[in-house]
Protein backbone atom coordinates (compact mmCIF):
# COMPACT_ATOMS: atom_id res chain seq x y z
CA UNK A 1 0.00 0.00 0.00
CA UNK A 2 1.09 3.59 -0.53
CA UNK A 3 3.69 5.21 1.64
CA UNK A 4 2.50 8.16 3.73
CA UNK A 5 5.09 10.96 3.85
CA UNK A 6 5.95 12.36 7.26
CA UNK A 7 7.26 15.68 5.93
CA UNK A 8 10.61 17.36 6.30
CA UNK A 9 12.99 15.30 8.45
CA UNK A 10 15.15 18.21 9.50
CA UNK A 11 15.99 17.61 13.16
CA UNK A 12 13.94 20.11 15.14
CA UNK A 13 12.95 18.99 18.61
CA UNK A 14 9.24 19.69 18.24
CA UNK A 15 8.79 17.60 15.08
CA UNK A 16 8.73 14.33 17.01
CA UNK A 17 8.49 15.57 20.61
CA UNK A 18 6.32 13.88 23.21
CA UNK A 19 4.83 16.63 25.36
CA UNK A 20 3.14 15.92 28.69
CA UNK A 21 0.23 18.08 29.81
CA UNK A 22 0.09 19.12 33.46
CA UNK A 23 -3.18 20.50 34.79
CA UNK A 24 -1.76 22.56 37.67
CA UNK A 25 -4.65 22.34 40.12
CA UNK A 26 -4.64 18.52 39.88
CA UNK A 27 -0.96 17.54 39.68
CA UNK A 28 0.52 18.04 43.15
CA UNK A 29 -0.40 20.18 46.17
CA UNK A 30 2.65 21.40 48.10
CA UNK A 31 0.98 23.74 50.59
CA UNK A 32 -1.90 21.51 51.67
CA UNK A 33 -4.82 23.71 50.62
CA UNK A 34 -6.30 20.99 48.40
CA UNK A 35 -5.34 22.71 45.15
CA UNK A 36 -2.26 21.85 43.11
CA UNK A 37 0.41 24.52 42.78
CA UNK A 38 3.68 25.38 41.07
CA UNK A 39 5.96 24.18 43.90
CA UNK A 40 4.08 20.87 43.80
CA UNK A 41 4.71 20.60 40.07
CA UNK A 42 8.40 21.39 40.47
CA UNK A 43 8.78 18.73 43.15
CA UNK A 44 7.32 16.04 40.87
CA UNK A 45 8.86 16.96 37.50
CA UNK A 46 11.30 14.06 37.69
CA UNK A 47 8.33 11.77 37.05
CA UNK A 48 7.90 13.28 33.58
CA UNK A 49 11.62 13.05 32.84
CA UNK A 50 11.67 9.42 33.99
CA UNK A 51 8.67 8.70 31.78
CA UNK A 52 10.71 9.80 28.77
CA UNK A 53 8.77 12.88 27.65
CA UNK A 54 10.55 15.79 26.00
CA UNK A 55 8.53 18.68 27.38
CA UNK A 56 5.64 19.70 29.61
CA UNK A 57 2.69 21.94 28.86
CA UNK A 58 1.08 23.66 31.82
CA UNK A 59 -2.55 24.74 31.74
CA UNK A 60 -3.09 28.31 33.03
CA UNK A 61 -1.89 29.40 36.47
CA UNK A 62 -2.16 33.15 35.88
CA UNK A 63 -4.05 35.52 38.16
CA UNK A 64 -7.70 34.58 37.74
CA UNK A 65 -11.02 34.39 39.60
CA UNK A 66 -11.07 30.74 38.45
CA UNK A 67 -14.55 30.80 36.94
CA UNK A 68 -13.21 28.53 34.21
CA UNK A 69 -10.28 26.96 36.04
CA UNK A 70 -7.84 29.69 35.01
CA UNK A 71 -8.91 30.11 31.40
CA UNK A 72 -10.40 33.41 32.57
CA UNK A 73 -7.21 35.46 32.95
CA UNK A 74 -7.16 38.70 34.95
CA UNK A 75 -3.38 39.28 34.68
CA UNK A 76 -1.34 37.57 31.95
CA UNK A 77 1.99 38.49 33.55
CA UNK A 78 1.57 37.16 37.06
CA UNK A 79 0.87 33.94 38.95
CA UNK A 80 -2.34 33.49 40.88
CA UNK A 81 -1.49 33.34 44.60
CA UNK A 82 -3.36 30.02 44.81
CA UNK A 83 -0.65 28.52 42.59
CA UNK A 84 2.40 30.41 43.82
CA UNK A 85 4.49 33.36 42.72
CA UNK A 86 6.56 34.50 39.76
CA UNK A 87 9.59 33.22 41.64
CA UNK A 88 7.92 29.80 41.78
CA UNK A 89 7.38 29.93 38.01
CA UNK A 90 11.06 30.76 37.50
CA UNK A 91 12.07 27.89 39.79
CA UNK A 92 9.86 25.50 37.84
CA UNK A 93 11.47 26.54 34.56
CA UNK A 94 14.94 26.13 36.04
CA UNK A 95 14.21 22.66 37.41
CA UNK A 96 12.58 21.49 34.18
CA UNK A 97 15.55 22.62 32.14
CA UNK A 98 17.91 20.87 34.56
CA UNK A 99 15.96 17.66 33.86
CA UNK A 100 16.18 18.19 30.11
CA UNK A 101 12.50 19.12 29.80
CA UNK A 102 11.24 22.04 27.76
CA UNK A 103 8.23 23.97 29.08
CA UNK A 104 5.16 25.30 27.29
CA UNK A 105 2.74 27.67 29.01
CA UNK A 106 -0.90 28.13 28.09
CA UNK A 107 -1.85 31.33 26.26
CA UNK A 108 -5.49 32.48 26.32
CA UNK A 109 -5.84 35.14 23.59
CA UNK A 110 -9.52 34.89 22.61
CA UNK A 111 -10.89 36.31 25.83
CA UNK A 112 -9.90 37.63 29.25
CA UNK A 113 -11.55 37.49 32.63
CA UNK A 114 -14.27 40.02 33.35
CA UNK A 115 -11.98 41.04 36.21
CA UNK A 116 -9.15 42.02 33.84
CA UNK A 117 -8.37 45.74 34.29
CA UNK A 118 -9.20 46.37 30.65
CA UNK A 119 -12.73 44.99 31.01
CA UNK A 120 -13.31 46.75 34.31
CA UNK A 121 -12.35 49.97 32.54
CA UNK A 122 -14.63 49.10 29.60
CA UNK A 123 -17.64 48.70 31.88
CA UNK A 124 -16.94 52.10 33.46
CA UNK A 125 -16.54 53.78 30.05
CA UNK A 126 -19.25 54.90 27.60
CA UNK A 127 -20.21 53.20 24.34
CA UNK A 128 -17.75 54.03 21.56
CA UNK A 129 -14.87 54.64 23.97
CA UNK A 130 -11.33 53.30 23.37
CA UNK A 131 -11.74 51.08 26.44
CA UNK A 132 -14.76 49.32 24.94
CA UNK A 133 -13.03 48.98 21.58
CA UNK A 134 -10.71 46.34 23.08
CA UNK A 135 -13.70 43.96 23.43
CA UNK A 136 -16.68 43.07 21.24
CA UNK A 137 -19.39 45.44 22.44
CA UNK A 138 -22.47 46.00 20.29
CA UNK A 139 -25.85 47.68 20.53
CA UNK A 140 -28.76 45.30 20.92
CA UNK A 141 -31.66 44.66 18.60
CA UNK A 142 -35.32 45.40 19.13
CA UNK A 143 -37.00 48.71 19.81
CA UNK A 144 -34.95 49.43 22.92
CA UNK A 145 -31.87 47.29 22.33
CA UNK A 146 -33.37 44.56 24.50
CA UNK A 147 -32.42 41.73 22.11
CA UNK A 148 -28.91 40.26 21.68
CA UNK A 149 -27.04 41.57 18.62
CA UNK A 150 -27.24 38.16 16.92
CA UNK A 151 -28.18 34.52 17.54
CA UNK A 152 -24.77 33.23 18.61
CA UNK A 153 -24.69 30.76 21.48
CA UNK A 154 -22.05 30.29 24.17
CA UNK A 155 -20.04 27.08 24.20
CA UNK A 156 -21.03 26.78 27.83
CA UNK A 157 -24.77 27.09 27.16
CA UNK A 158 -27.15 29.98 26.69
CA UNK A 159 -26.65 33.11 24.60
CA UNK A 160 -23.14 34.36 23.79
CA UNK A 161 -24.14 37.92 24.72
CA UNK A 162 -24.67 39.67 28.05
CA UNK A 163 -26.17 43.13 28.43
CA UNK A 164 -24.41 45.63 30.70
CA UNK A 165 -25.81 48.32 32.92
CA UNK A 166 -24.40 51.70 31.96
CA UNK A 167 -23.04 54.29 34.40
CA UNK A 168 -26.41 56.06 34.51
CA UNK A 169 -28.16 52.87 35.61
CA UNK A 170 -29.91 52.18 32.33
CA UNK A 171 -29.59 48.94 30.33
CA UNK A 172 -26.87 49.43 27.74
CA UNK A 173 -24.76 47.60 25.20
CA UNK A 174 -24.10 43.87 24.97
CA UNK A 175 -20.70 42.18 25.05
CA UNK A 176 -19.71 38.93 23.35
CA UNK A 177 -18.52 35.88 25.31
CA UNK A 178 -18.19 32.69 23.28
CA UNK A 179 -17.56 30.91 26.57
CA UNK A 180 -18.53 31.87 30.12
CA UNK A 181 -20.25 35.17 30.88
CA UNK A 182 -17.08 36.07 32.83
CA UNK A 183 -14.91 35.58 29.71
CA UNK A 184 -15.48 38.56 27.38
CA UNK A 185 -14.02 38.17 23.88
CA UNK A 186 -11.26 40.53 22.79
CA UNK A 187 -11.76 42.47 19.55
CA UNK A 188 -8.79 41.41 17.45
CA UNK A 189 -9.46 44.09 14.86
CA UNK A 190 -8.05 46.51 17.45
CA UNK A 191 -4.25 46.88 17.07
CA UNK A 192 -3.95 47.52 20.81
CA UNK A 193 -5.11 43.95 21.50
CA UNK A 194 -2.52 42.49 19.12
CA UNK A 195 0.27 44.60 20.60
CA UNK A 196 -0.67 43.64 24.15
CA UNK A 197 -0.68 39.90 23.39
CA UNK A 198 2.70 40.14 21.67
CA UNK A 199 4.02 41.87 24.77
CA UNK A 200 2.69 39.01 26.93
CA UNK A 201 4.40 36.45 24.68
CA UNK A 202 7.71 38.28 24.92
CA UNK A 203 7.36 38.61 28.71
CA UNK A 204 7.30 34.84 29.17
CA UNK A 205 9.83 34.05 26.44
CA UNK A 206 12.23 36.41 28.18
CA UNK A 207 11.78 34.36 31.37
CA UNK A 208 12.80 31.17 29.54
CA UNK A 209 9.52 29.59 28.41
CA UNK A 210 10.01 27.30 25.41
CA UNK A 211 6.65 27.93 23.78
CA UNK A 212 2.90 28.18 24.14
CA UNK A 213 -0.22 26.14 23.68
CA UNK A 214 -2.82 28.54 22.26
CA UNK A 215 -6.34 28.26 23.63
CA UNK A 216 -9.22 28.56 21.11
CA UNK A 217 -6.70 29.24 18.35
CA UNK A 218 -9.41 29.19 15.69
CA UNK A 219 -11.69 31.74 17.38
CA UNK A 220 -9.87 35.07 17.59
CA UNK A 221 -11.24 36.61 14.37
CA UNK A 222 -14.95 36.98 13.64
CA UNK A 223 -16.68 37.77 10.35
CA UNK A 224 -17.23 41.55 10.02
CA UNK A 225 -20.78 42.52 10.90
CA UNK A 226 -21.18 39.45 13.14
CA UNK A 227 -23.91 37.77 11.04
CA UNK A 228 -26.27 35.16 12.48
CA UNK A 229 -25.15 31.54 12.38
CA UNK A 230 -27.02 29.35 9.87
CA UNK A 231 -29.59 26.75 10.98
CA UNK A 232 -27.18 23.86 10.31
CA UNK A 233 -24.48 25.27 12.60
CA UNK A 234 -23.97 22.06 14.57
CA UNK A 235 -23.18 20.04 11.45
CA UNK A 236 -20.95 22.74 10.00
CA UNK A 237 -18.81 22.83 13.13
CA UNK A 238 -17.47 19.33 12.50
CA UNK A 239 -17.63 19.42 8.69
CA UNK A 240 -16.70 22.92 7.53
CA UNK A 241 -15.86 24.98 10.60
CA UNK A 242 -14.93 28.12 8.70
CA UNK A 243 -18.52 28.45 7.44
CA UNK A 244 -19.43 29.64 10.94
CA UNK A 245 -18.79 33.37 11.51
CA UNK A 246 -16.86 32.99 14.76
CA UNK A 247 -14.51 30.11 13.87
CA UNK A 248 -11.55 29.53 11.54
CA UNK A 249 -11.64 32.88 9.75
CA UNK A 250 -8.75 33.80 7.41
CA UNK A 251 -7.57 36.64 9.65
CA UNK A 252 -6.32 34.28 12.35
CA UNK A 253 -3.44 33.31 10.08
CA UNK A 254 -2.10 36.85 10.03
CA UNK A 255 -1.99 36.77 13.83
CA UNK A 256 0.03 33.57 13.87
CA UNK A 257 2.44 34.79 11.23
CA UNK A 258 3.23 37.72 13.51
CA UNK A 259 3.66 35.42 16.51
CA UNK A 260 5.88 33.02 14.53
CA UNK A 261 8.20 35.90 13.68
CA UNK A 262 8.39 36.63 17.41
CA UNK A 263 9.24 33.06 18.44
CA UNK A 264 11.69 32.69 15.56
CA UNK A 265 13.53 35.77 16.80
CA UNK A 266 14.35 33.85 20.01
CA UNK A 267 15.96 30.92 18.19
CA UNK A 268 19.65 30.36 18.83
CA UNK A 269 21.66 29.79 15.62
CA UNK A 270 23.22 26.34 15.50
CA UNK A 271 21.15 25.01 18.41
CA UNK A 272 17.96 22.93 18.49
CA UNK A 273 16.30 25.59 20.64
CA UNK A 274 13.17 26.64 18.77
CA UNK A 275 10.42 28.29 20.81
CA UNK A 276 7.18 26.80 19.56
CA UNK A 277 3.47 27.51 19.17
CA UNK A 278 0.83 24.76 19.36
CA UNK A 279 -2.77 25.58 18.49
CA UNK A 280 -5.93 24.20 20.01
CA UNK A 281 -8.04 24.53 16.87
CA UNK A 282 -11.19 22.42 16.58
CA UNK A 283 -11.25 22.81 12.80
CA UNK A 284 -12.62 20.60 10.03
CA UNK A 285 -11.91 19.47 7.36
CA UNK A 286 -8.40 18.22 7.98
CA UNK A 287 -7.06 20.28 5.08
CA UNK A 288 -8.26 23.50 6.75
CA UNK A 289 -6.51 22.57 9.98
CA UNK A 290 -3.26 22.06 8.07
CA UNK A 291 -3.30 25.74 7.09
CA UNK A 292 -2.40 26.59 10.69
CA UNK A 293 0.95 24.77 10.44
CA UNK A 294 2.28 26.32 7.27
CA UNK A 295 5.97 27.17 7.49
CA UNK A 296 5.44 30.74 8.71
CA UNK A 297 2.62 30.02 11.18
CA UNK A 298 2.21 27.60 14.09
CA UNK A 299 4.55 24.67 14.67
CA UNK A 300 1.81 22.26 15.79
CA UNK A 301 -1.97 21.86 16.05
CA UNK A 302 -3.71 19.10 17.95
CA UNK A 303 -5.29 16.41 15.77
CA UNK A 304 -8.76 16.20 17.26
CA UNK A 305 -9.98 14.11 14.36
CA UNK A 306 -7.74 11.31 15.61
CA UNK A 307 -8.87 11.87 19.21
CA UNK A 308 -12.54 11.53 18.24
CA UNK A 309 -12.08 8.56 15.89
CA UNK A 310 -13.88 5.39 17.08
CA UNK A 311 -12.12 2.12 17.90
CA UNK A 312 -12.73 0.82 14.37
CA UNK A 313 -9.80 -0.13 12.15
CA UNK A 314 -11.08 1.33 8.88
CA UNK A 315 -12.00 4.68 10.43
CA UNK A 316 -8.67 5.01 12.24
CA UNK A 317 -6.81 4.14 9.03
CA UNK A 318 -8.76 6.76 7.08
CA UNK A 319 -8.19 9.43 9.72
CA UNK A 320 -4.46 8.76 9.97
CA UNK A 321 -4.05 8.69 6.18
CA UNK A 322 -5.91 11.97 5.66
CA UNK A 323 -4.09 13.62 8.56
CA UNK A 324 -0.61 12.76 7.31
CA UNK A 325 -1.44 13.74 3.74
CA UNK A 326 -2.80 17.14 4.82
CA UNK A 327 0.29 18.21 6.75
CA UNK A 328 2.65 16.76 4.14
CA UNK A 329 1.24 19.35 1.73
CA UNK A 330 2.68 22.12 3.94
CA UNK A 331 5.83 20.29 5.11
CA UNK A 332 4.68 20.04 8.73
CA UNK A 333 4.56 17.17 11.22
CA UNK A 334 1.28 15.83 12.54
CA UNK A 335 0.45 16.22 16.26
CA UNK A 336 -1.44 13.34 17.87
CA UNK A 337 -3.42 13.32 21.11
CA UNK A 338 -5.90 10.99 22.84
CA UNK A 339 -6.78 12.81 26.08
CA UNK A 340 -6.69 16.27 27.62
CA UNK A 341 -8.42 18.37 30.27
CA UNK A 342 -11.51 18.96 28.09
CA UNK A 343 -12.51 15.43 27.04
CA UNK A 344 -13.46 12.15 28.67
CA UNK A 345 -10.26 10.19 29.39
CA UNK A 346 -9.63 7.66 26.66
CA UNK A 347 -9.45 4.79 29.17
CA UNK A 348 -13.18 5.42 29.69
CA UNK A 349 -14.16 6.88 26.30
CA UNK A 350 -13.04 3.67 24.61
CA UNK A 351 -14.88 1.55 27.16
CA UNK A 352 -18.13 1.85 25.24
CA UNK A 353 -19.04 -0.31 22.24
CA UNK A 354 -17.51 1.25 19.11
CA UNK A 355 -19.97 3.16 16.92
CA UNK A 356 -19.08 4.47 13.44
CA UNK A 357 -18.49 8.20 13.15
CA UNK A 358 -16.70 10.81 15.28
CA UNK A 359 -16.89 10.10 19.00
CA UNK A 360 -17.98 13.38 20.62
CA UNK A 361 -18.78 12.53 24.24
CA UNK A 362 -19.86 14.73 27.13
CA UNK A 363 -19.05 14.06 30.76
CA UNK A 364 -20.29 10.96 32.56
CA UNK A 365 -22.03 10.96 35.93
CA UNK A 366 -23.96 8.74 38.34
CA UNK A 367 -26.96 7.20 36.64
CA UNK A 368 -25.45 7.55 33.16
CA UNK A 369 -24.41 4.51 31.11
CA UNK A 370 -21.01 3.49 32.42
CA UNK A 371 -17.98 2.36 30.39
CA UNK A 372 -16.56 -1.14 30.59
CA UNK A 373 -13.45 -0.37 32.65
CA UNK A 374 -11.47 -3.43 31.58
CA UNK A 375 -12.21 -3.03 27.87
CA UNK A 376 -11.56 0.69 28.10
CA UNK A 377 -8.12 0.22 29.63
CA UNK A 378 -7.17 -2.50 27.12
CA UNK A 379 -8.15 -0.28 24.21
CA UNK A 380 -6.54 2.80 25.73
CA UNK A 381 -3.22 0.98 26.11
CA UNK A 382 -3.47 -0.27 22.53
CA UNK A 383 -4.51 3.13 21.16
CA UNK A 384 -1.53 4.79 22.85
CA UNK A 385 0.76 2.10 21.44
CA UNK A 386 -0.53 2.99 17.99
CA UNK A 387 -0.35 6.75 18.54
CA UNK A 388 3.24 6.77 19.77
CA UNK A 389 4.32 4.90 16.62
CA UNK A 390 2.82 7.48 14.25
CA UNK A 391 5.04 10.00 12.45
CA UNK A 392 5.09 13.38 14.18
CA UNK A 393 4.72 14.62 17.72
CA UNK A 394 2.34 13.47 20.47
CA UNK A 395 0.79 14.91 23.60
CA UNK A 396 0.01 12.96 26.75
CA UNK A 397 -2.38 14.05 29.51
CA UNK A 398 -1.39 13.68 33.13
CA UNK A 399 -2.44 10.34 34.59
CA UNK A 400 -3.03 8.55 31.32
CA UNK A 401 0.30 6.81 31.87
CA UNK A 402 -1.32 5.30 34.96
CA UNK A 403 -4.40 4.16 33.05
CA UNK A 404 -6.60 6.55 35.02
CA UNK A 405 -10.26 6.28 34.09
CA UNK A 406 -12.72 9.14 34.09
CA UNK A 407 -14.18 9.85 37.54
CA UNK A 408 -17.75 8.96 36.52
CA UNK A 409 -19.38 8.95 39.96
CA UNK A 410 -18.73 12.53 41.07
CA UNK A 411 -21.66 13.85 43.06
CA UNK A 412 -23.49 16.83 41.62
CA UNK A 413 -22.59 19.05 44.56
CA UNK A 414 -18.82 18.77 43.93
CA UNK A 415 -18.91 19.57 40.21
CA UNK A 416 -17.39 22.92 39.29
CA UNK A 417 -17.15 23.00 35.49
CA UNK A 418 -18.98 25.90 33.80
CA UNK A 419 -20.54 23.41 31.36
CA UNK A 420 -22.33 21.82 34.31
CA UNK A 421 -23.25 25.07 36.00
CA UNK A 422 -24.50 26.97 32.92
CA UNK A 423 -26.41 24.01 31.48
CA UNK A 424 -28.43 23.58 34.68
CA UNK A 425 -26.99 20.09 35.07
CA UNK A 426 -27.81 18.92 31.54
CA UNK A 427 -24.11 18.69 30.64
CA UNK A 428 -21.96 16.80 33.15
CA UNK A 429 -18.96 18.95 32.23
CA UNK A 430 -15.26 18.20 32.38
CA UNK A 431 -14.59 17.62 36.08
CA UNK A 432 -14.33 13.86 35.62
CA UNK A 433 -11.04 14.11 33.69
CA UNK A 434 -9.58 16.72 36.06
CA UNK A 435 -9.52 14.76 39.32
CA UNK A 436 -6.11 14.96 41.09
CA UNK A 437 -3.37 12.48 40.24
CA UNK A 438 -2.60 9.60 42.67
CA UNK A 439 1.06 9.27 43.60
CA UNK A 440 1.16 7.07 46.72
CA UNK A 441 -1.54 4.50 47.41
CA UNK A 442 -1.39 4.68 51.20
CA UNK A 443 -0.92 8.43 51.65
CA UNK A 444 -3.58 11.10 52.26
CA UNK A 445 -5.23 12.11 48.95
CA UNK A 446 -3.09 9.34 47.43
CA UNK A 447 -0.04 11.58 47.73
CA UNK A 448 -1.55 14.51 45.85
CA UNK A 449 -1.12 16.65 48.95
CA UNK A 450 -0.45 16.31 52.68
CA UNK A 451 -4.15 16.08 53.60
CA UNK A 452 -7.36 14.43 52.39
CA UNK A 453 -8.79 17.66 51.02
CA UNK A 454 -8.27 17.46 47.24
CA UNK A 455 -10.41 20.01 45.39
CA UNK A 456 -12.19 17.15 43.63
CA UNK A 457 -12.64 13.77 45.36
CA UNK A 458 -10.56 10.92 43.96
CA UNK A 459 -12.23 7.58 43.19
CA UNK A 460 -11.16 4.67 45.39
CA UNK A 461 -9.89 2.92 42.25
CA UNK A 462 -7.18 5.57 41.91
CA UNK A 463 -5.33 4.12 44.91
CA UNK A 464 -4.37 0.92 43.12
CA UNK A 465 -3.35 2.97 40.08
CA UNK A 466 -0.98 5.24 42.03
CA UNK A 467 2.53 5.76 40.74
CA UNK A 468 4.11 3.82 43.61
CA UNK A 469 1.91 0.79 42.85
CA UNK A 470 2.99 0.68 39.21
CA UNK A 471 6.63 1.77 39.14
CA UNK A 472 8.86 -1.20 38.35
CA UNK A 473 5.89 -3.56 37.94
CA UNK A 474 6.14 -5.47 34.68
CA UNK A 475 3.00 -5.09 32.58
CA UNK A 476 1.73 -2.02 34.41
CA UNK A 477 0.46 0.87 32.33
CA UNK A 478 3.20 3.11 33.69
CA UNK A 479 5.92 0.69 32.58
CA UNK A 480 4.23 0.30 29.18
CA UNK A 481 4.43 4.06 28.62
CA UNK A 482 8.06 4.15 29.75
CA UNK A 483 8.91 1.34 27.34
CA UNK A 484 7.07 2.95 24.44
CA UNK A 485 8.78 6.29 24.93
CA UNK A 486 12.20 4.70 25.35
CA UNK A 487 11.95 2.66 22.12
CA UNK A 488 10.37 5.60 20.28
CA UNK A 489 13.31 7.83 21.19
CA UNK A 490 16.01 5.21 20.63
CA UNK A 491 14.79 4.38 17.11
CA UNK A 492 13.60 7.84 16.08
CA UNK A 493 10.15 6.41 15.36
CA UNK A 494 8.44 9.82 15.34
CA UNK A 495 10.61 10.85 12.39
CA UNK A 496 9.82 7.79 10.30
CA UNK A 497 7.61 7.31 7.24
CA UNK A 498 4.44 5.23 7.38
CA UNK A 499 3.46 2.48 4.94
CA UNK A 500 0.16 0.66 5.44
CA UNK A 501 0.03 -3.13 5.63
CA UNK A 502 -2.99 -5.32 4.91
CA UNK A 503 -3.27 -7.94 7.65
CA UNK A 504 -7.04 -8.25 7.81
CA UNK A 505 -10.27 -6.30 8.07
CA UNK A 506 -10.15 -5.59 11.81
CA UNK A 507 -6.38 -5.13 12.01
CA UNK A 508 -4.65 -1.77 11.93
CA UNK A 509 -1.15 -2.45 10.66
CA UNK A 510 1.63 -0.32 9.27
CA UNK A 511 5.38 -0.17 8.92
CA UNK A 512 7.52 2.74 10.09
CA UNK A 513 10.80 3.24 8.28
CA UNK A 514 12.92 4.69 11.05
CA UNK A 515 15.89 6.99 10.36
CA UNK A 516 17.97 5.25 13.04
CA UNK A 517 17.58 1.65 11.96
CA UNK A 518 15.38 -0.86 10.13
CA UNK A 519 11.63 -0.72 9.81
CA UNK A 520 9.26 -1.30 12.73
CA UNK A 521 5.94 -3.03 12.19
CA UNK A 522 2.97 -1.86 14.25
CA UNK A 523 -0.02 -4.17 14.59
CA UNK A 524 -3.25 -3.46 16.47
CA UNK A 525 -6.00 -6.06 16.87
CA UNK A 526 -9.42 -4.37 16.86
CA UNK A 527 -11.29 -7.57 16.06
CA UNK A 528 -13.06 -10.21 18.14
CA UNK A 529 -10.37 -12.93 18.20
CA UNK A 530 -6.58 -13.14 18.68
CA UNK A 531 -4.46 -12.78 15.55
CA UNK A 532 -1.02 -14.11 14.58
CA UNK A 533 1.87 -11.70 15.09
CA UNK A 534 4.19 -11.07 12.16
CA UNK A 535 7.63 -12.61 12.44
CA UNK A 536 10.34 -10.56 14.12
CA UNK A 537 11.57 -9.32 17.46
CA UNK A 538 8.85 -8.04 19.77
CA UNK A 539 9.89 -4.56 20.94
CA UNK A 540 6.87 -3.69 23.08
CA UNK A 541 3.22 -4.73 23.34
CA UNK A 542 0.20 -3.34 25.15
CA UNK A 543 -0.73 -6.90 26.15
CA UNK A 544 1.50 -9.96 26.19
CA UNK A 545 1.08 -12.26 23.16
CA UNK A 546 -0.01 -15.83 23.92
CA UNK A 547 1.42 -18.63 21.77
CA UNK A 548 2.36 -16.14 19.08
CA UNK A 549 -1.10 -14.56 19.03
CA UNK A 550 -1.88 -10.91 19.74
CA UNK A 551 -4.91 -10.65 22.06
CA UNK A 552 -8.04 -8.69 21.24
CA UNK A 553 -7.74 -4.91 21.83
CA UNK A 554 -3.95 -5.07 21.89
CA UNK A 555 -1.14 -3.56 19.85
CA UNK A 556 2.54 -4.38 19.38
CA UNK A 557 5.75 -3.05 17.82
CA UNK A 558 7.84 -5.68 16.01
CA UNK A 559 11.22 -5.46 14.32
Amino acid sequence: MAEQPAGNHQRQWWRDAVIYQIYPRSWADADGDGLGDLPGITARLAHVADLGADAVWLSPFYTSPQNDAGYDVADYRDVDPRFGTLADADALLERAHELGLRVLFDLVPNHSSSEHPWFVEALASPPGSPARARYVFRDGGGADGELPPNNWLSNFGGPAWTRVTEADGRPGQWYLHLFDVTQPDFDWTNPEVADEMESVIRFWLDRGVDGFRIDVAHGLVKVPGLPDVPPDAAALRTERTGALPMWDQPGVHDIYRRWRSVTDSYAVPGEDADRILCGEAWVWPTEALAHYVRADELHQTFNFGFLTAPWIADELREEITASLAAVAEVGAPQTWVLSNHDVVRHASRLGFAPVPGPLHMGGIGPGDPQPDAEAGLRRARAATTVMLALPGSAYLYQGEELGLPEATELADEVRQCPHWLRSGGADRGRDGCRVPVPWEADAPSYGFGPADNAWLPQPAAYGELAVDRQAGVEGSTLELYRALLRVRRDLGIGLGDLTWLDLGEDVLAFEIGTPDGGPVRVVANLGAAPIPLPAGDLLVASAAPVDGLLPVDAAAWIR
